[in-house]
């Protein structure tokens, strides 16, 4: 998968609840715009360059697939939604919220709309000492300075102190600490790879993913199923007892959790609708004596999506082996997967019906199938 970009954001407001109005800014970057990494502490600071209220500053870091001029519509957007008014571009003035991108990275940037890094950053004190809370080792892309180190040189001597209440980071709303192991689950193209990368990444989580690709049956069972469907479920079936006994016994102290794009019953569930009957009953013996000693999930998450729109995805992907699954039998492992999980009681199981969501392309879906995750 693509890689989100980092952005460095600073967030001010001196009208109305100015904390609210950085709380509710925080919140709604989330939403429509990408994941909140850290957040600094709030800082008070006086008006500068006008007379008026005392400013509440904070910075935050952002990582975000939008493009940088994107990502500044979106920010002015969530502004005017937060009731600013911009009236004279040039004059200071006060503000209900006023949102900034200080670094993209260690890119330089100079359009008309936007120049990054932000020209007056290194002046400001109120962007500093917050944008010094989560980024001090940052270098600045033109000036090849360190943030703390721009800070100390920093000539701007107003009194901008931290204040004792704190912001939180929206992402907390999504629970994942009484889990030490998810497995994600669905069809072919269902996007479990992409939702298990996803939340690898956003909540701090070792990422197990299916070896499949380098399966030298795979391509040669979608050409000639009755053939290969035996030898390509017994690799498989290697393959996954394999990885999943190593993955599963290698503690990773640095990350909260692990989760994983596919669980080792699916060998059992595939097997059923590809095997002949009698080549089943053989497979089925083998996998239980090797089921027995896997781990179990601690929640088990099935993506169910229509076989419209899984085929939709496998063309989008464009895999030359997968071009040719029939419909029946996407339906059939669609089934297969339904009739196993409903009769299930060893452990959690969640079935989210995705066929009319796109949690890849639209972050509200995103977080609607985090919150069905995290859900009771």
């Amino acid at each position: 998968m693509i890689q989100p970009t980092i952005f460095y954001i600073a967030l001010g407001s001196n009208k109305g609840d100015k904390f609210k109005n950085l709380q509710d800014a925080i919140d709604l970057i989330y939403v429509k715009i990408g994941n909140v990494t850290h957040i600094s502490k709030v800082y008070k600071s006086p008006a500068f360059g006008f007379e008026s209220d005392d400013f509440y500053n904070a910075c935050l870091v952002l990582e975000s697939y939008l493009e940088p001029e994107t990502l500044l519509q979106e920010l002015l957007t969530i502004e005017t939604s937060l009731g600013r008014i911009r009236t004279d571009a040039s004059k200071y003035e006060a503000r209900t919220i006023d949102l900034d991108i200080v670094f993209v990275e260690d890119a330089i940037i100079n359009t008309e709309t936007l120049q990054i890094p932000h020209p007056e950053m290194q002046k400001r004190k109120f962007v500093l000492l917050p944008l010094n809370d989560i980024a001090a080792k940052v270098k600045h892309a033109k000036l090849g300075k360190e943030v703390a180190v721009l800070l100390e040189e920093c000539e701007d001597d107003s009194v901008v102190e931290p204040i004792n209440i704190w912001l939180k980071n929206p992402n907390k709303v999504f629970d994942f600490s009484k889990y030490n192991y998810i497995a994600i689950e669905g069809n072919i193209g269902a996007g479990k790879t992409s939702l298990a990368t996803k939340i690898s990444h956003d909540f701090n989580a070792k990422l197990i993913l299916e070896r499949f690709a380098d399966n030298p049956f795979l391509p040669k069972f979608y050409d000639d199923a009755a053939r290969y469907a035996f030898p390509l479920e017994m690799s498989f079936l290697a393959d996954r007892y394999q990885q999943i006994s190593d993955d599963l016994s290698q503690l990773d102290l640095f990350k909260d959790f692990m989760v994983s794009d596919y669980d080792v019953f699916k060998s059992l569930i595939f097997s059923k609708v590809t095997l002949q009957e009698d080549e089943f009953k053989l497979y089925r013996k083998l996998f239980y004596l090797m089921y027995k000693e896997l781990r179990k999930p601690d929640l088990y998450v099935y993506l169910y999506q229509n076989t419209e729109r899984l085929q939709e995805n496998i063309k989008k992907r464009g895999r030359d082996y997968e071009q040719n699954i029939a419909n029946d039998y996407l339906d059939k492992i669609n089934t297969g997967y339904l009739e196993f999980l409903k009769t299930q009681t060893d452990f959690n199981v969640k079935i989210i019906d995705i066929s009319d969501r796109d949690f890849i392309e639209d972050r509200s879906d995103y977080l609607w199938v985090l919150g069905q995750i995290c859900g009771e």
